[in-house]
């Protein structure tokens, strides 16, 4: 079915034949990604044409579904030159557009990418004059780090017991943290 298609051109800018072509060409595409696309109404804005070159055009979607509610898309880039050809800006537009509706589609079917938990522990021994320690692992394991795994500089505010979070690799001796943050407060007072 097709998408109920409402085309503007404003600014100045002249209709144009092959522009609406491409533009109904981009929305009959939208289908693959939502197939339930109720209206799409699209705006190329022309700038001033009092100049020669380097004019941009700008492109406004407004793409409404029963789901979703109204998707916004405004792609006026205002220094982006390939803008200054209006079916770039236009591809540039639904390209978002799909973006937006593929997003919102794998939200609906429950993939969304989890990131996993950093591995929390506590400083189980510190070697501070030598420039390492070992982290008790919440499995009861020993991580060797060195000081320059403790990121921004905190390795001098370590101490036995301090709660750490720690990205974990194989080294050639065993397992090692290669990056240890310092857990607890943060300035804002909020846990990290």
């Amino acid at each position: 079915m097709p998408i109920p298609l409402q085309i503007t051109f404003e600014g100045g800018l002249e209709p144009s034949e092959a522009l609406e072509r491409r533009i109904r060409r981009e929305a009959g595409k939208l289908e693959r990604f939502h197939d339930r696309i109720t209206s799409c109404r699209v705006a190329v804005i022309g700038r001033d044409r009092r100049r020669r070159h380097g004019d941009l055009y700008a492109v406004r979607l407004q793409i409404t579904t029963p789901a979703q509610g109204d998707v916004m898309i405004d792609r006026n880039p205002p220094a982006d030159h390939s803008h200054e050809d209006a079916f770039v800006a236009v591809r540039d537009a639904f390209n978002a557009a799909r973006r937006r509706l593929q997003d919102h589609h794998r939200r609906m079917q429950g993939k969304v990418k989890v990131h996993e938990e950093p591995p929390h522990g506590r400083v189980a021994r510190l070697f501070a004059d030598d420039g390492y320690g070992f982290i008790e692992s919440a499995d009861g394991r020993e991580i060797y780090f060195h000081r320059n795994a403790v990121v921004n500089g905190a390795f001098g505010r370590l101490a036995p017991g301090a709660p750490v979070r720690f990205a974990e690799v194989e080294g050639e001796n065993g397992p090692l943290a290669s990056t240890v943050h310092l857990a607890g407060k943060t300035r804002h007072g909020s846990p990290v």
